[in-house]
Protein backbone atom coordinates (compact mmCIF):
# COMPACT_ATOMS: atom_id res chain seq x y z
CA UNK A 1 0.00 0.00 0.00
CA UNK A 2 1.24 3.58 -0.81
CA UNK A 3 1.40 5.89 2.27
CA UNK A 4 -1.24 8.81 2.60
CA UNK A 5 -0.47 11.62 0.70
CA UNK A 6 1.16 14.65 2.53
CA UNK A 7 -2.17 17.27 3.66
CA UNK A 8 -0.84 20.44 2.68
CA UNK A 9 -3.19 23.29 4.31
CA UNK A 10 -3.48 26.85 3.29
CA UNK A 11 -5.26 28.76 5.34
CA UNK A 12 -6.43 32.20 3.68
CA UNK A 13 -7.63 35.27 5.78
CA UNK A 14 -9.08 38.78 4.99
CA UNK A 15 -7.32 41.03 2.44
CA UNK A 16 -5.44 37.59 1.21
CA UNK A 17 -3.20 38.12 -1.88
CA UNK A 18 -4.37 35.97 -4.48
CA UNK A 19 -1.24 35.09 -5.89
CA UNK A 20 0.63 33.91 -3.39
CA UNK A 21 -2.58 32.45 -2.24
CA UNK A 22 -2.47 29.97 -5.69
CA UNK A 23 1.25 29.12 -5.26
CA UNK A 24 0.89 26.07 -2.83
CA UNK A 25 -1.86 24.91 -4.57
CA UNK A 26 -0.13 24.39 -8.59
CA UNK A 27 3.52 23.29 -6.40
CA UNK A 28 2.40 20.75 -4.52
CA UNK A 29 -0.63 19.71 -6.94
CA UNK A 30 1.95 18.79 -9.69
CA UNK A 31 4.35 17.05 -7.65
CA UNK A 32 4.47 13.35 -8.93
CA UNK A 33 6.39 9.85 -7.77
CA UNK A 34 7.55 7.60 -9.83
CA UNK A 35 4.57 6.33 -11.03
CA UNK A 36 2.70 9.28 -11.60
CA UNK A 37 0.61 9.13 -8.36
CA UNK A 38 0.23 12.68 -6.58
CA UNK A 39 2.23 13.20 -3.16
CA UNK A 40 0.87 15.62 -1.87
CA UNK A 41 -3.29 16.79 -1.05
CA UNK A 42 -3.83 20.40 -0.75
CA UNK A 43 -6.73 21.76 0.87
CA UNK A 44 -7.48 25.57 1.09
CA UNK A 45 -9.17 27.23 4.24
CA UNK A 46 -10.71 30.74 5.84
CA UNK A 47 -11.39 30.85 9.51
CA UNK A 48 -14.73 30.06 9.18
CA UNK A 49 -15.08 28.39 6.24
CA UNK A 50 -16.60 31.66 4.44
CA UNK A 51 -15.57 33.57 1.61
CA UNK A 52 -12.82 36.27 2.50
CA UNK A 53 -12.63 39.51 0.52
CA UNK A 54 -8.86 39.49 -1.00
CA UNK A 55 -6.49 42.48 -1.56
CA UNK A 56 -7.92 42.82 -5.35
CA UNK A 57 -11.41 43.54 -6.32
CA UNK A 58 -13.04 40.08 -5.70
CA UNK A 59 -13.34 37.57 -3.22
CA UNK A 60 -12.63 33.86 -2.68
CA UNK A 61 -14.78 31.28 -2.06
CA UNK A 62 -12.85 28.35 -0.16
CA UNK A 63 -14.61 24.26 0.68
CA UNK A 64 -13.54 24.12 4.53
CA UNK A 65 -13.29 25.89 7.47
CA UNK A 66 -10.13 25.72 10.18
CA UNK A 67 -11.11 22.31 11.78
CA UNK A 68 -8.60 21.32 8.64
CA UNK A 69 -5.88 22.88 10.07
CA UNK A 70 -5.75 19.63 12.67
CA UNK A 71 -5.39 17.62 9.62
CA UNK A 72 -2.63 19.08 8.40
CA UNK A 73 0.84 17.61 8.09
CA UNK A 74 2.21 21.36 6.84
CA UNK A 75 0.32 24.45 7.32
CA UNK A 76 0.88 27.10 5.06
CA UNK A 77 -0.59 30.94 5.49
CA UNK A 78 -0.91 33.04 2.71
CA UNK A 79 0.01 36.81 3.02
CA UNK A 80 -2.44 39.60 3.05
CA UNK A 81 -2.50 42.95 1.30
CA UNK A 82 -1.42 44.70 5.04
CA UNK A 83 -0.22 42.96 7.81
CA UNK A 84 -2.39 45.38 10.46
CA UNK A 85 -5.62 43.58 9.14
CA UNK A 86 -4.67 40.55 10.93
CA UNK A 87 -2.11 41.34 14.18
CA UNK A 88 -2.57 44.81 15.48
CA UNK A 89 -3.64 42.25 17.39
CA UNK A 90 -3.97 39.13 16.34
CA UNK A 91 -7.86 38.32 15.61
CA UNK A 92 -9.24 35.76 18.18
CA UNK A 93 -10.56 33.86 15.06
CA UNK A 94 -7.07 33.67 13.35
CA UNK A 95 -5.47 32.56 16.70
CA UNK A 96 -8.19 29.99 17.07
CA UNK A 97 -7.65 28.82 13.93
CA UNK A 98 -3.83 28.73 14.57
CA UNK A 99 -4.54 26.95 17.80
CA UNK A 100 -6.02 23.86 15.86
CA UNK A 101 -2.10 23.19 14.71
CA UNK A 102 -1.38 20.02 16.30
CA UNK A 103 2.20 19.11 17.49
CA UNK A 104 4.49 17.92 14.51
CA UNK A 105 2.54 20.01 11.89
CA UNK A 106 5.39 21.78 9.66
CA UNK A 107 4.67 25.50 9.77
CA UNK A 108 4.96 28.12 6.70
CA UNK A 109 4.40 31.48 5.94
CA UNK A 110 4.78 33.17 2.52
CA UNK A 111 5.89 37.06 2.31
CA UNK A 112 3.50 38.97 4.92
CA UNK A 113 2.23 35.86 6.71
CA UNK A 114 5.36 35.65 9.18
CA UNK A 115 3.94 38.83 10.96
CA UNK A 116 0.84 36.05 11.70
CA UNK A 117 3.21 33.64 12.91
CA UNK A 118 5.27 35.94 15.19
CA UNK A 119 2.01 37.61 16.11
CA UNK A 120 1.10 33.98 17.47
CA UNK A 121 4.23 33.67 19.01
CA UNK A 122 5.26 30.82 16.95
CA UNK A 123 8.57 33.12 15.67
CA UNK A 124 10.10 33.66 19.04
CA UNK A 125 13.40 33.01 19.35
CA UNK A 126 13.87 31.87 15.60
CA UNK A 127 15.35 33.19 12.25
CA UNK A 128 12.65 34.08 10.10
CA UNK A 129 12.25 36.53 6.82
CA UNK A 130 9.50 38.65 5.15
CA UNK A 131 8.86 41.06 2.41
CA UNK A 132 12.03 43.36 2.54
CA UNK A 133 9.74 46.39 2.02
CA UNK A 134 8.00 45.56 6.12
CA UNK A 135 11.07 44.63 7.07
CA UNK A 136 11.98 47.68 9.25
CA UNK A 137 7.77 47.15 10.76
CA UNK A 138 8.26 43.65 11.19
CA UNK A 139 11.93 44.36 13.61
CA UNK A 140 9.79 46.72 15.09
CA UNK A 141 7.06 44.71 16.41
CA UNK A 142 8.83 41.63 16.50
CA UNK A 143 12.14 41.90 18.11
CA UNK A 144 12.88 38.30 19.18
CA UNK A 145 12.60 37.15 15.99
CA UNK A 146 16.38 36.85 13.97
CA UNK A 147 15.09 38.77 10.92
CA UNK A 148 17.11 38.68 7.59
CA UNK A 149 15.31 40.44 4.53
CA UNK A 150 17.95 39.22 2.09
CA UNK A 151 17.20 35.69 1.63
CA UNK A 152 14.21 34.29 -0.72
CA UNK A 153 13.51 31.64 2.67
CA UNK A 154 14.36 30.63 5.74
CA UNK A 155 14.29 26.56 6.68
CA UNK A 156 14.43 26.64 10.38
CA UNK A 157 13.25 23.14 9.79
CA UNK A 158 9.51 22.49 11.22
CA UNK A 159 8.92 26.56 10.61
CA UNK A 160 10.10 28.04 7.38
CA UNK A 161 9.03 31.76 5.85
CA UNK A 162 9.57 33.02 2.30
CA UNK A 163 10.03 36.86 1.29
CA UNK A 164 7.52 38.37 -1.32
CA UNK A 165 5.33 36.97 -3.88
CA UNK A 166 7.59 35.05 -6.28
CA UNK A 167 9.49 34.08 -3.14
CA UNK A 168 7.09 31.62 -2.37
CA UNK A 169 6.90 29.53 -5.25
CA UNK A 170 11.18 29.23 -4.63
CA UNK A 171 10.25 28.06 -0.81
CA UNK A 172 7.21 25.49 -2.30
CA UNK A 173 9.82 24.09 -4.30
CA UNK A 174 12.63 23.84 -1.52
CA UNK A 175 9.69 22.01 0.52
CA UNK A 176 9.29 19.35 -2.25
CA UNK A 177 12.93 19.09 -3.19
CA UNK A 178 13.63 18.26 0.65
CA UNK A 179 10.63 15.75 0.52
CA UNK A 180 11.22 14.23 -2.34
CA UNK A 181 14.61 15.09 -4.00
CA UNK A 182 15.60 17.27 -6.48
CA UNK A 183 13.88 15.36 -9.81
CA UNK A 184 10.67 15.71 -8.56
CA UNK A 185 11.08 19.59 -7.82
CA UNK A 186 12.88 20.42 -10.78
CA UNK A 187 10.33 18.67 -12.97
CA UNK A 188 7.30 21.06 -10.87
CA UNK A 189 9.70 23.79 -11.80
CA UNK A 190 9.62 22.98 -15.70
CA UNK A 191 6.13 22.69 -15.95
CA UNK A 192 5.41 26.02 -13.78
CA UNK A 193 8.32 27.39 -16.28
CA UNK A 194 10.34 28.78 -13.43
CA UNK A 195 13.60 27.92 -12.18
CA UNK A 196 14.47 25.76 -10.17
CA UNK A 197 16.83 27.95 -7.88
CA UNK A 198 17.31 31.24 -7.99
CA UNK A 199 20.45 33.21 -7.65
CA UNK A 200 21.55 35.58 -4.82
CA UNK A 201 18.50 36.59 -2.53
CA UNK A 202 16.34 39.35 -1.51
CA UNK A 203 18.94 42.22 -1.85
CA UNK A 204 19.25 42.24 -5.64
CA UNK A 205 15.57 43.46 -5.40
CA UNK A 206 15.61 45.65 -3.14
CA UNK A 207 15.86 49.41 -5.24
CA UNK A 208 19.08 51.23 -4.32
CA UNK A 209 21.10 54.05 -6.16
CA UNK A 210 23.47 52.70 -9.02
CA UNK A 211 26.38 54.62 -9.59
CA UNK A 212 26.51 54.69 -13.17
CA UNK A 213 24.34 54.22 -15.77
CA UNK A 214 25.66 52.92 -18.35
CA UNK A 215 23.26 49.87 -19.23
CA UNK A 216 25.77 46.92 -18.58
CA UNK A 217 24.99 44.48 -16.36
CA UNK A 218 26.91 41.34 -15.05
CA UNK A 219 23.99 38.68 -16.30
CA UNK A 220 26.59 37.80 -19.29
CA UNK A 221 29.53 37.29 -17.18
CA UNK A 222 27.44 35.43 -15.23
CA UNK A 223 26.07 32.75 -17.75
CA UNK A 224 29.68 32.32 -18.97
CA UNK A 225 30.96 31.05 -15.52
CA UNK A 226 28.55 29.14 -15.36
CA UNK A 227 29.41 27.05 -18.26
CA UNK A 228 32.90 27.19 -16.75
CA UNK A 229 32.37 26.62 -12.78
CA UNK A 230 34.68 23.06 -13.18
CA UNK A 231 37.48 25.11 -13.79
CA UNK A 232 39.11 28.20 -11.10
CA UNK A 233 37.53 31.32 -12.75
CA UNK A 234 39.40 34.71 -11.63
CA UNK A 235 37.54 37.97 -11.00
CA UNK A 236 39.32 39.76 -13.43
CA UNK A 237 38.33 37.59 -16.26
CA UNK A 238 34.69 37.40 -15.00
CA UNK A 239 34.90 42.05 -15.18
CA UNK A 240 36.21 41.09 -18.63
CA UNK A 241 33.58 39.19 -19.70
CA UNK A 242 31.47 42.43 -18.56
CA UNK A 243 33.66 45.34 -19.94
CA UNK A 244 34.37 46.48 -16.57
CA UNK A 245 37.26 47.53 -14.32
CA UNK A 246 37.27 45.05 -11.31
CA UNK A 247 36.03 47.92 -9.16
CA UNK A 248 33.26 48.61 -11.19
CA UNK A 249 32.24 45.22 -11.81
CA UNK A 250 32.45 44.36 -8.38
CA UNK A 251 29.85 46.80 -7.18
CA UNK A 252 27.97 46.02 -10.04
CA UNK A 253 27.76 42.26 -9.27
CA UNK A 254 26.45 43.09 -5.81
CA UNK A 255 23.96 45.50 -6.16
CA UNK A 256 22.70 42.73 -8.88
CA UNK A 257 22.84 39.63 -7.11
CA UNK A 258 23.56 40.49 -3.17
CA UNK A 259 26.37 38.04 -3.30
CA UNK A 260 30.27 38.78 -4.13
CA UNK A 261 31.37 37.14 -7.03
CA UNK A 262 33.30 34.84 -4.77
CA UNK A 263 30.03 34.05 -2.58
CA UNK A 264 28.08 33.64 -5.87
CA UNK A 265 30.81 31.10 -7.70
CA UNK A 266 30.84 29.16 -4.33
CA UNK A 267 26.87 29.04 -4.12
CA UNK A 268 26.96 27.99 -7.63
CA UNK A 269 29.40 25.22 -7.84
CA UNK A 270 27.68 23.94 -4.44
CA UNK A 271 24.72 23.84 -6.25
CA UNK A 272 26.12 21.53 -9.08
CA UNK A 273 27.74 19.54 -6.49
CA UNK A 274 24.46 18.89 -4.88
CA UNK A 275 23.05 18.17 -8.10
CA UNK A 276 25.53 15.79 -8.92
CA UNK A 277 25.48 13.77 -5.63
CA UNK A 278 21.68 13.80 -6.16
CA UNK A 279 21.18 12.25 -9.84
CA UNK A 280 24.57 10.68 -10.38
CA UNK A 281 26.67 7.88 -9.06
CA UNK A 282 30.37 9.72 -9.50
CA UNK A 283 32.39 9.37 -6.76
CA UNK A 284 32.65 12.19 -4.76
CA UNK A 285 36.24 13.37 -5.71
CA UNK A 286 34.87 13.11 -9.61
CA UNK A 287 31.86 15.83 -8.07
CA UNK A 288 34.13 17.86 -6.85
CA UNK A 289 36.33 18.17 -9.66
CA UNK A 290 33.51 18.68 -11.79
CA UNK A 291 31.80 21.68 -9.58
CA UNK A 292 35.23 23.00 -9.40
CA UNK A 293 36.45 22.67 -5.92
CA UNK A 294 39.49 21.06 -6.74
CA UNK A 295 39.29 18.13 -4.35
CA UNK A 296 37.08 16.22 -1.78
CA UNK A 297 38.19 17.93 1.09
CA UNK A 298 37.33 21.25 -0.43
CA UNK A 299 33.56 19.81 -1.29
CA UNK A 300 33.57 18.48 2.27
CA UNK A 301 34.25 21.55 4.00
CA UNK A 302 32.13 24.17 2.00
CA UNK A 303 29.01 21.58 1.97
CA UNK A 304 29.70 21.03 5.85
CA UNK A 305 29.70 24.99 6.29
CA UNK A 306 26.44 25.74 3.68
CA UNK A 307 24.27 23.37 5.45
CA UNK A 308 26.06 20.74 7.87
CA UNK A 309 26.29 17.41 6.02
CA UNK A 310 28.91 15.65 4.26
CA UNK A 311 28.53 14.92 0.64
CA UNK A 312 27.87 11.44 1.61
CA UNK A 313 25.40 11.82 3.82
CA UNK A 314 23.90 14.52 1.62
CA UNK A 315 23.98 11.61 -1.58
CA UNK A 316 21.42 9.18 0.89
CA UNK A 317 19.31 11.17 1.88
CA UNK A 318 18.23 12.80 -1.38
CA UNK A 319 19.01 9.50 -3.37
CA UNK A 320 17.13 7.93 -1.03
CA UNK A 321 14.09 9.86 -1.17
CA UNK A 322 14.18 10.26 -4.59
CA UNK A 323 14.31 6.68 -5.29
CA UNK A 324 11.66 6.16 -2.56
Amino acid sequence: MRPAMHRVVVLALPGVVPFELGIPGKAFGLARGPDGERLYEVLTCTPDGRPVRTGEDFSIAVEHDASVIATADTLIVAPVDDPARVTDPLPEPVAAALGRVRPGTRLVSICTASFVLAAAGLLDDRPATTHWAYAERFRGLYPRTALDRDVLYVDDGDVLTSAGAAAGMDLCLHLIRRDHGSEIANQVARLCVVPPWRDGGQAQYIARPVPDATGNDTAAARAWALRRLHRPIRLGELAAQAGMSVRTFSRRFLAETGQTPGQWLTAQRLELARRLLESSDLPVDRVAEQAGFGSASSLRQHLAAAIGVSPAAYRRTFQGRTAG
